[in-house]
């Protein structure tokens, strides 16, 4: 494989940087909360989040760790009253993790934290945010594999939906 281009090179350094400030963000967002979780754990609790009920190993699968890393992380997440476990009403042998009103609640804030450090991110640097800069972490974000914002609360049942539904 050649070297990358200069061009290249420079980029991979920038989103490297870029990168470790969204690590950094994320776990902030995190921080103080009451409810002590680890960035794999929310990781968790957002594919939950974006899409819906999941079996352990699908959320293995997502997270990219062993099937049995996977299970005991959703196991501490059952403990903290985070997500909760339900059985398929046709096939008893399923059992899909679903986020719970408090996972639910969680997901949201630390969302909401985000925007704001990214909104005062943003404020500080808008000399920069030129269209091109927008499409382009627009089309970084989409090739690699996450949803647009306004997707992530589409297909799953809402917490007061699963009380009405008794899931």
């Amino acid at each position: 494989m050649p070297p990358p281009a200069p061009e290249a090179e420079r980029a991979v350094e920038a989103l490297m940087a870029a990168s470790r400030a969204f690590v950094g963000l994320a776990a902030r967002s995190l921080a103080d909360l009451d409810v002590e979780v680890t960035l794999p754990q929310f990781r968790a609790l957002v594919v939950l989040a974006t899409r819906g009920p999941q079996r352990s190993v699908d959320i293995s699968a997502e997270l990219q760790v062993a099937p049995s890393t996977g299970t005991r992380m959703c196991d501490r997440l059952i403990r903290k009253g985070l997500i909760r476990r339900t059985r398929s009403g046709t096939d008893r042998r399923v059992v899909r993790l679903r986020l719970t009103p408090a996972g639910w609640s969680l997901v949201e804030e630390v969302i909401r934290r985000r925007r704001v450090e990214l909104s005062r991110i943003v404020a500080a640097t808008s000399a920069y945010w030129q269209p091109a800069v927008t499409e382009a972490l627009t089309a970084f974000a989409a090739a690699a594999g996450e949803l647009p914002e306004q997707e992530w609360w589409l297909g799953f049942t809402a917490p007061d939906e699963e009380s009405a539904t008794g899931a």
